[in-house]
């Protein structure tokens, strides 16, 4: 029987809008919190929310990252929880096995769910014995190039390469023929080794322009595993998202409740415990495979949060204290449409390259239907060290044309300058008529990118404004 131990202060072991997340959502349940952040990070929102915050010196990257100091922090804090929010730590099982060797709460799943889902390849094969679909390819990592040709040739092509030790879309690559294979193979896994340490990958079937559709799970302690609906992730640029959706427009329903029970089920049997999101590729026939499993907190939580009303982050302590789930699977009600964009600060013109600098101008939407994560305001200075991701923005309506319009609305009224975003890109993107339709899979941003127009912002009607009757009273003047 598992025990329950209520989580007094926790330590949260992450920057930006994720660290103002969870700020926000201890707060709610009356839990203290504790705040890292580099020298970069000094004037950091998420810094000035917390109960208490602590600078870790010396490199922006490794403070964020150098579990030791922060599990001593966090003992030193009398801290008995952490909660490592998405990306730096959250999947690392060393760190979770860690936190428990020093009597810390880990806010999140056990170790050996970390580590089993963080290997794609051991993953792969413990999903197909529970009975998940899954696409052909290698079972074991493979480093040697000829074999790993065989293997393709044996699969078929295309075929993709994917880090065996990583994601995020590093160490990917797609071989359409033969002839380009070797060059490809040798770039993956040199990318692999500088971002994974590991240039270990893994082989499988390419499906050609799927729906990237993921299940957002829940279970606790006492083997009961319920679902929050699907998120269409299938916008996506160099395999990273930047517009997720729930529910998905266009889902065939009986695909969706299959989605449903095997995602339930497999969780069920491995003895997965707190939040977790299966992630499938949906190809045009509607067959369906796993691809991988997050075992965090998704950058793209927020609009399950808005067509469910379960607060996901609260969910996620109170499973790690031990607290059984307050709901049943039919408890749970789908209500609307919600959509998330990312606002990244990225240059359009230099193939979106990062564009770290300085805010001289931030304002956000409102009104009903939304809702901003963020940690950037006027005057921030953006470091060049992380994430290009500043904001996200998200949507709710009724409907999914209203939810849309809304969308519309509220990316016009959302203003940023001092630096290039992808603002004008996501205007063009709730716009286009496939969009609004809901036709879109995973090739929809390369085929439509080159027909979008993305010019620079134009200029603040504020201030040509101001500047105008300035020159109406010098000429006064005159």
């Amino acid at each position: 029987m598992a025990r329950t131990k209520k989580i007094k202060k926790v330590l949260v072991a992450n920057r930006g809008e994720v660290a103002t997340r969870i700020i926000r959502a201890c707060k709610e349940l009356g839990i203290k919190t504790v705040a890292i952040y580099s020298e970069a990070d000094s004037n950091g929102i998420w810094v000035k929310k917390a109960d208490e915050a602590y600078m870790i010196p010396g490199d922006p990257i490794r403070a964020y990252l150098n579990f030791y100091k922060i599990v001593d922090l966090a003992k030193q804090t009398r801290c008995d929880g952490i909660h490592p929010g998405y990306g730096f730590l959250s999947e690392n099982a060393d760190f979770a096995s860690y936190c428990e060797k020093r009597g810390l709460i880990f806010i999140g799943p056990k170790p050996e769910h970390i580590a089993l889902f963080g290997d794609k390849i051991a993953s792969k094969k413990a999903m197909k014995e529970v009975g998940v679909p899954v696409l052909p390819g290698t079972d074991e990592p493979i480093t040697d190039i000829e074999y790993a040709k065989k293997v393709a040739r044996e699969i078929g092509f295309p075929v993709i390469i994917k880090a065996a030790y990583g994601g995020g879309g590093r160490g990917m690559r797609i071989v359409e023929k033969e002839s380009d294979f070797e060059e490809l193979f040798r770039s993956a896994t040199a990318e692999a080794e500088k971002f994974f340490g590991k240039g270990d990958v893994f082989i499988e079937k390419y499906v050609k322009n799927p729906r990237h559709i993921e299940i957002q799970i829940m279970a606790d302690k006492y083997g009961n595993v319920i679902h929050l609906g699907e998120r269409d992730c299938s916008i996506q640029r160099r395999h990273q998202k930047i517009v997720e959706i729930a529910p998905s427009p266009r889902l065939n329903d009986e695909v969706r409740r299959e989605l449903y029970r095997v995602a339930v089920k497999s969780m069920f049997k491995l003895g997965y415990e707190s939040v977790g999101t299966l992630e499938f590729l949906v190809d045009e026939d509607d067959n369906f495979y796993f691809i991988e499993m997050n075992t965090r907190l998704q950058v793209e939580h927020t609009v399950t949060e808005t067509v469910t009303g379960v607060d996901l982050v609260q969910r996620m302590i109170q499973i790690a204290e031990g607290t059984k789930l307050p709901f049943l699977q039919e408890d749970i009600k789908f209500r609307g449409y919600a959509i998330e964009f990312r606002i990244n600060a990225e240059d359009p013109d230099k193939n979106f390259a990062p564009s770290p600098g300085k805010i001289t101008s931030y304002y956000s939407p409102g009104g009903p239907g939304v809702r901003i994560d963020a940690a950037v305001y006027k005057d921030y200075i953006i470091p060049p060290y992380y994430d290009s991701m500043i904001a996200k923005l998200t949507v709710w309506a009724l409907s999914w044309e209203q939810t849309v319009n809304r969308a519309k609305r509220a990316l016009d009224e959302f203003q940023v300058r001092g630096v290039p975003t992808n603002l004008p890109l996501l205007r063009q993107i709730v716009r286009d008529k496939d969009f609004m339709d809901g036709k879109f899979d995973t090739s929809y941003l390369d085929r439509k990118l080159p027909k979008f127009r993305l010019k620079p912002e134009e200029g603040n009607p504020e201030d040509l404004a101001v500047v105008i009757a300035a020159a109406i009273a010098a000429y006064h003047k005159l």
